[in-house]
């Protein structure tokens, strides 16, 4: 008992010695700490302790990896890309336009003073400016880039990495791809090398170059996120196999480089995958290069670009039409019927299932769809196809499709239905008392021929819109749907105006 008691006070003797020792300490602290009046940082409150084991052996790593993959640089591929990358400026003139319907306001105004009422039926679009990126293309002044960045454009300017600038003129432009060939009088200009998006691989590193947000010469990283992706916008591309992306992607981005690690042109940026604020989300699309390379040798090559007929409509193969057709198979195409013109009509038959083309896999619609795209008349495909049941190889020889209203942009003329145009001069705009218009300088088939389109007149106005240059004219024969149209002319010599009709059903 007597011990426990002795024991008992030492325990509460040491312990109120330690509390002092503590309480002194802390004491000591404190007043240091008010004296010096130093800053605190969480890294001083905190001991950092080197791990002693290599990162590698602190993680489970695969069967048979030792250690970990090195880190990606990217520094050798920025450096190839960004003076090939350039920063374009499209602009609008002022255009008088059609007012199509009256407002809901003139409407009321209208029911209650009567027809009487004058509303005006034309009104002045404002210039409208839109930037964008351009690659170039060639070491002689051939930039490409994507459609709408130039679409409708009076005046094309183009900017280089080292801040050299220049009027560009369009060579041409294809909604189908949303690709457009631009050129500027240069030379010695950094160009990329081609790379093969057929051999990309998805979770591949690339890096997108452009100008968002007029912040030129950007860098954004990401991987290949997906192949041959389709997006659903409404039939506006015409052509639908792009390279999905995380890489960073936002408006300016559209007609820059997509490249890989060393430093090649896989892709050209045109879409994101975007928030009602257009910005970035983590889905950027990307047109393969093999596509972006036949569409620019064909501008270059012909002025327009050539397509193949094929001549079959098709869908996506699913779980229910491989029941249906009692195949396991689930991915290919699915021939849903063959054009009656079609040169492939003797070949392909409907409830053809295709499954590959000269060695490619054919998973899915698009990837078909990047194949016609990028090919030329008179290829050849080695197709392999499921028909009843049964796998059949099928060789295909490609027919050039019929020529639509093909409409050529080039060395400042315009070219379309056998005729062909140019800007006025301001010596003739002073002298007929014109602000626009554009010269005819020759006429040999087609449309306009039959319509009477002679050499030497002025088209003023076509389909009842003002045709104020060669640019703007293409613009208005693309997008008109009209099966007849007037187009408004005046003969210079006699300043006499006539009015002819033109059938015009594409």
């Amino acid at each position: 008992m007597y011990e426990q008691l002795n024991k008992h006070a030492a325990v509460k003797k040491l312990f109120g010695t330690a509390i002092i020792v503590i309480m002194g300490v802390w004491l000591v602290a404190s007043y240091a700490g008010k004296k010096s009046l130093a800053p605190v940082t969480r890294l001083q409150q905190v001991n950092i302790v080197e791990p002693t084991q290599p990162l590698q052996d602190r993680l489970f790593l695969p069967e048979g990896k030792s250690a970990l993959p090195a880190l990606p640089d990217f520094t050798y591929a920025a450096k190839l890309a960004t003076p090939a990358v350039v920063y374009i400026k499209a602009s609008q003139d002022p255009k008088i336009l059609k007012r199509e319907a009256i407002t809901p306001l003139e409407q009321f105004f209208k029911q209650f003073f009567g027809e009487g009422l004058l509303i005006p039926k034309e009104y002045e679009q404002r210039p409208q400016i839109s930037n964008g990126s351009g690659v170039i293309y060639t070491s002689n002044g051939y930039i490409i880039t994507n459609n709408h960045v130039i679409d409708g454009a009076d005046q094309i300017e183009v900017t280089l990495h080292d801040n050299r600038c220049y009027k560009a003129k369009l060579v041409g432009a294809d909604p189908a791809t949303d690709l457009a060939l631009l050129k500027i009088e240069a030379s010695n200009l950094s160009t990329l090398v081609l790379g093969n998006s057929d051999k990309l691989q998805v979770g591949e590193w690339v890096l997108a170059v452009g100008n968002p947000f007029n912040l030129h010469s950007t860098v954004t990283k990401g991987i290949v996120s997906a192949k041959s992706r389709y997006l659903d916008d409404s039939g506006k591309l015409g052509i639908q196999s792009f390279i999905q992306t995380d890489a960073a992607l936002n408006p300016g981005n559209s007609g820059g480089a997509l490249v890989n690690l060393y430093g090649e042109l896989v892709g050209i940026n045109t879409a994101i995958y975007a928030t009602r604020s257009a910005s970035f989300v983590g889905y950027g699309f990307a047109i393969p290069s093999s596509l972006v390379k036949k569409v620019a040798d064909d501008f270059i090559q012909y002025g327009a670009v050539q397509r193949v007929l094929l001549g079959v409509t098709i869908r996506d193969m699913n779980a229910e039409l491989a029941t249906k057709l009692g195949l396991q198979a689930t991915t290919g195409v699915y021939i849903d019927g063959v054009q009656e013109h079609s040169p492939c009509t003797r070949l392909l038959q409907k409830e053809d299932v295709i499954i590959q083309i000269n060695n490619r896999p054919i998973y899915k619609s698009a990837d078909l769809q990047e194949i016609i795209g990028c090919a030329k008349p008179g290829d050849q495909l080695t197709v392999i196809l499921y028909r009843k049941g049964k796998e059949k190889r099928v060789n295909l020889l490609l027919e050039k499709a019929p020529d639509a209203i093909q409409i050529i942009l080039k060395n400042n003329t315009l070219k379309a239905e056998g005729a062909i145009f140019q800007n006025i001069d301001e010596k003739t705009k002073a002298k007929c008392k014109l602000t626009g218009g554009v010269l005819v300088q020759e006429v040999t088939k087609g449309k306009f021929k039959t319509a009477g389109l002679k050499k030497g007149y002025i088209v003023l106005a076509f389909d009842k819109q003002p045709v104020k240059s060669i640019v703007d004219f293409a613009e208005i024969i693309r997008t008109t749907t009209a099966e007849a149209v007037l187009i408004q002319v005046m003969e210079p010599t006699t300043g006499e105006i006539n009015y002819l009709a033109v059938e015009w059903a594409k």
